[in-house]
């Protein structure tokens, strides 16, 4: 017999596991990435820290960052997967409410999306912005304020690459729009840790990508880095005043001893150069 040359190319698969929408009492079934026979090239690693992948020839351009989100595909609630079946009862009301809204903001950017389907890069990129919106929601013991800095990082991401498919359109813009976002969200996340407001405890992985945890001090070097890239620009006196800021955070990075499982040295190299960028345009300005 004959075997069949013509499979079916596959990239992801619906979970055997069935979710209850904590909010709407939907069921689904949520979208999961393949993994394996090549799927996965690995390209370069951006200062943002997020890993770039080559298209296979077999399975073409696949996103990771497009499953991240788990998204109830009637009322639109979104979360980190670890996130959503513990939202609680007490902030229930609020969602509900936001419900309309949140379908008609997000259809406004991300035009036809559609979350019975399975995810592609446009729909990826709608789930991440709707864990940005949810979070807010979520009370402080979440760590909501930096799970949505990583969403908003992540959106910014996958709109660069809707905008290399669909240049003109101004995707670079809201990507860089969201980014901007990403920038407040870690500095703020940081300083709530550091005053005692919203600890970070109820993260494991800070990402920001999925392919490496670069932990805390990975959050500190986006904060500097975010800052010096998204920050103040126009004034100058907030520029420096930012840059100095930022820094102090990066230089905590290099100063807290060798590079370890979770401060590899790519990360110091990094946090180093980094230093050195915004040493020499803070010399440059004071000149």
């Amino acid at each position: 017999m004959k075997k069949t040359e013509d499979r079916e190319i596959k990239i992801s698969f619906q979970s055997k596991e069935s979710y209850t929408c904590p909010v709407c009492n939907a069921g689904f079934h949520r979208e999961e990435l393949l993994s394996g026979s090549g799927r996965f090239i690995a390209g370069n690693l951006t200062d943002e820290l997020h890993r770039l992948y080559e298209p296979s020839l077999k399975y073409g351009d696949i996103y990771p960052l497009a499953y991240q989100a788990t998204v109830c595909p009637e009322c639109w609630f979104a979360s980190m997967d670890k996130d959503f079946s513990g939202f609680p009862k007490a902030n229930m009301a609020k969602v509900i409410q936001d419900e309309e809204k949140r379908k008609q903001d997000t259809l406004s950017i991300f035009p036809g999306v559609d979350f019975h389907e399975n995810r592609g890069l446009v729909s990826g990129a709608a789930s991440l912005y709707l864990v940005v919106r949810c979070y807010d929601f979520f009370p402080k013991e979440f760590s909501p304020t930096i799970k949505q800095g990583i969403a908003a990082l992540r959106t910014g991401w996958l709109l660069d690459e809707i905008n290399v498919k669909n240049p003109g359109q101004h995707y670079d813009w809201l990507a860089t729009l969201f980014k901007k976002k990403a920038q407040f969200l870690y500095n703020d996340a940081i300083r709530r840790e550091q005053s005692g407001v919203e600890n970070l405890s109820s993260v494991k992985v800070f990402g920001p990508d999925t392919d490496k945890n670069y932990a805390y001090e990975g959050a500190l070097y986006l904060c500097a880095l975010l800052k010096s890239k998204y920050g103040p620009m126009a004034d100058a006196a907030q520029r420096t005043a930012s840059l100095e800021e930022a820094r102090r955070t990066v230089a905590k990075v290099f100063g807290m001893g060798k590079s370890s499982k979770a401060k590899p040295g790519s990360l110091l190299e990094s946090a180093k150069a980094l230093y050195e960028n915004i040493s020499k345009e803070l010399n440059q300005s004071n000149a």
